[in-house]
């Protein structure tokens, strides 16, 4: 059990500074060979961002956990705004600026919706894997779209700032590119391992184990990414970050895994996490929008609603774990 708790810790810090290392390569990498501000800001870091998720339900499901596949990709899109938005807010209310934003909200909503539909029948098939995966590609042709027609959006105002105070020479952003790729495997595969270890020893299920310790540990580069943000006043690439991750987990993630191995799921999936994952996706379109409030703002108050519903969701998963171990 130590062993399996230690190679969490051990697995989640190098997936997380691996992850960054990635994400900053492709970056200067795609900026080197001339890619628009605004892509490199909407698909390589906001999608990037969620390749310790990628990686990890990836791993999960070949190993033949496709319940840790499916609760870090729907964990982490609930951790993604419940928590890192939610904290996000309370320290700095976020306005929304952002077309492009507002364009993926509702895009976000529609996937969540497709998303519930496909686990009414309790399984994610293989074809239910490719579909995502279909749309996924659909997706990043249509942001790489606007990327080429929205230059003079908000949100590429961050990412070039962001781009100008970290240059990287095309040799150096290939090598991290490449390092932090390797480490992206070696890592995933060393916290896939611990995870299911603990979840056997606690005799809970390995979806309970991926939508708590794994789903946090794999946002990490989306809190820390806010956080930095948020420091600079960079409110569109904080939504920008969550909305792309999020379009990447529900389709990439979810959609790689179930491709991989088809998942079984069970019904606690639809009625528990899915409908909370599409309550704070549909809470985080009114707040986009200004519907709840005047201004298109995401206030103190509605970071500490959304802190409310995260720390109520883990708190009743953590009491069935302790069900679990104690019967």
């Amino acid at each position: 059990m130590l062993m399996a708790m230690g190679a969490i810790v051990a697995g989640l810090i190098l997936l997380v500074w691996s992850a960054d290392k990635f994400v900053e390569g492709a970056a200067a990498t795609a900026k080197h060979l001339g890619m628009p501000t605004l892509l490199i800001g909407m698909v390589i870091i906001g999608f990037g961002t969620s390749a310790p998720e990628l990686a990890v339900s990836a791993m999960a499901a070949a190993d033949g956990n496709p319940g840790l596949a499916l609760g870090n990709g729907y964990g982490s899109n609930i951790t993604n705004i419940a928590l890192i938005v939610g904290l996000t807010a309370v320290i700095a209310p976020i306005a929304v600026h952002s077309q492009v934003i507002r364009k993926e909200l509702p895009l976000l909503l529609v996937l969540t919706l497709i998303a519930g539909a496909q686990l009414i029948d309790g399984q994610l098939t293989r074809l239910d894997g490719w579909v995502l995966l279909a749309v996924f590609a659909g997706v990043m042709g249509w942001s790489i779209y606007q990327g080429v027609q929205g230059k003079t959006d908000p949100l590429a105002g961050d990412t070039d700032a962001e781009m100008i105070a970290h240059p990287m020479p095309l040799k150096t952003a290939v090598i991290w590119v490449v390092v932090g790729l390797i480490l992206l495997v070696v890592s995933s595969r060393l916290l896939v391992w611990g995870a299911v270890t603990i979840a056997q020893a606690l005799g809970v299920s390995d979806l309970v184990i991926g939508l708590t310790i794994v789903a946090i540990g794999t946002s990490l580069p989306e809190l820390a990414s806010a956080l930095a943000a948020v420091k600079k006043n960079e409110h569109d690439l904080i939504l920008g970050n969550i909305v792309g991750s999020g379009i990447f987990n529900t389709l990439a993630v979810v959609g790689l895994a179930a491709a991989i191995e088809p998942l079984k799921v069970d019904p606690e999936v639809l009625y528990r996490d899915w409908t909370l994952m599409l309550a704070l996706t549909v809470g985080l379109l009114m707040m986009g929008f200004g519907v709840m409030g005047k201004r298109k703002l995401i206030s103190r108050g509605n970071g500490a609603v959304l802190l409310l519903a995260y720390f109520a969701y883990t708190g009743y998963l953590l009491s069935t774990v302790v069900a679990a171990s104690g019967a």
